[in-house]
């Protein structure tokens, strides 16, 4: 099988590349604009079982001719940044809808993955499937929201975060997304009404704590634009309020990011954009603290009987691990595909296609710890408390990761 991955030598891509190279059933096609740095990044993975290929690949160009010339199965758009791509967004889905090729996206953006759906007529007339925001968020949010809403006969809110280590390193073009929607409106649910939500400008704190493990400090989550507020909202329609947001560190950086977002939500300044840059520049050279990250999903929601139940689900990920989270989508589907088992044809978000289970698989033998945790009630004593589902016998706990 083969597999173009336009933006392959970048931050994202990169890590597709790490997680797929022991595949020896694939090629590899690692693209982007500057040929040296796809050769460059094919030499540095050294020796892999699958083969690596370099080409050049501009998604502003002729895209009909570029696909004719690689003849992909598979494309994956991990370039971006998404909310930027302006008119013609959507060129290289249709470009892949036309030569009959499947696509995968990592998006970021609410707006660009809710419109992802306009093409879903023409995808499934093609036999193609296009997958939009194949990555943590919203992929594995809404994976790990089906766990834990099972036996819920309605969900009520659902929030998340993600706490990155500090020494993951950010991609400029990550950087670049975040300075263009700082501050500046998204549509989001809360209270059960549709609503504006300021990014970088609303805050909560959590500590992510999987059972059994040393939780992470506690941490300041802003609201980030991405595309569960809308996607996780389609699934869950009942839900009052959908939140999800992002926990840079150090903290005394993410607080100065807060500032200047808040100059772009009173108007002093009309976008972060100009700022990227520099964002970037202190993000990946400012760095101390733990070499660990982590991320959350809380649940809140009622049985049948209308009584309240809480859960949460909690992930610990050590060292290097942490950063390759956002790509496993991508792997796990692919790694379907292999087997032959292609996700349907059609065009939508990737919400309904990757469960938690495979995101399981794909976590074993990494320093990544999952857990779950009843929230329900009164605060339980100290040592259950701090165990959650690691304090119950082996035998009855199959979903502890």
């Amino acid at each position: 099988m083969k597999l173009l991955i336009v933006g392959g030598y970048g931050t994202f891509g990169g890590r597709i590349v790490q997680l797929l190279e022991n595949e020896a059933r694939l090629e590899l096609i690692i693209a982007g604009r500057s040929l040296a740095k796809a050769e460059a990044c094919c030499k540095e993975r050294g020796t892999t079982k699958a083969r690596l290929m370099p080409a050049t690949f501009d998604r502003d160009g002729e895209l009909g001719a570029q696909l004719a010339a690689l003849l992909p199965d598979i494309v994956v758009d991990a370039s971006g940044p998404f909310q930027a791509y302006g008119e013609g967004r959507y060129r290289l889905i249709e470009a892949c809808i036309d030569a009959r090729i499947h696509y995968l996206d990592l998006a970021d953006g609410s707006d660009f993955v809710a419109g992802v759906s306009a093409f879903d007529a023409a995808a499934k007339a093609a036999g193609v499937t296009a997958l939009s925001g194949v990555s943590s968020f919203p992929v594995l949010t809404a994976a790990v929201v089906r766990r834990l809403s099972a036996g819920m006969a309605r969900v009520g809110t659902i929030r998340g975060g993600i706490a990155p280590s500090p020494f993951a390193g950010v991609g400029e073009n990550v950087i670049r997304a975040i300075a263009s929607y700082a501050g500046r409106p998204v549509r989001l649910m809360r209270g059960g009404r549709p609503a504006k939500g300021y990014p970088l400008t609303e805050q909560m704190r959590y500590t992510i704590a999987p059972p059994g493990r040393v939780p992470v400090r506690n941490t300041l989550f802003s609201l980030v634009d991405v595309p569960d507020l809308r996607a996780l909202q389609a699934l869950w329609p009942e839900a009052s309020t959908t939140w999800m947001g992002a926990g840079p560190v150090p903290e005394v950086l993410h607080r100065a990011l807060i500032g200047l977002a808040w100059l772009a939500r009173t108007g002093l300044i009309r976008s972060l954009s100009p700022l990227a840059p520099l964002m970037h520049w202190a993000t990946n050279r400012l760095s101390w603290g733990e070499h660990r990250g982590g991320m959350f999903v809380a649940v809140e929601g009622a049985d049948a009987q209308g009584s309240p139940i809480k859960r949460s689900w909690h992930l610990l990920a050590e060292g290097d691990d942490g950063p390759l989270i956002p790509s496993m989508a991508v792997e796990a589907i692919i790694r379907k595909a292999l087997d032959g088992r292609m996700p349907a044809p059609g065009a939508r978000a990737a919400t309904r296609d990757v469960e938690l289970e495979d995101y399981e698989a794909l976590f074993a033998g990494k320093t990544i710890h999952t857990g779950f945790r009843d929230d329900t009630g009164e605060r339980k004593a100290l040592y259950p408390d701090l165990l959650g589902d690691a304090a119950k016998p082996s035998g009855r706990n199959p979903r502890h990761a």
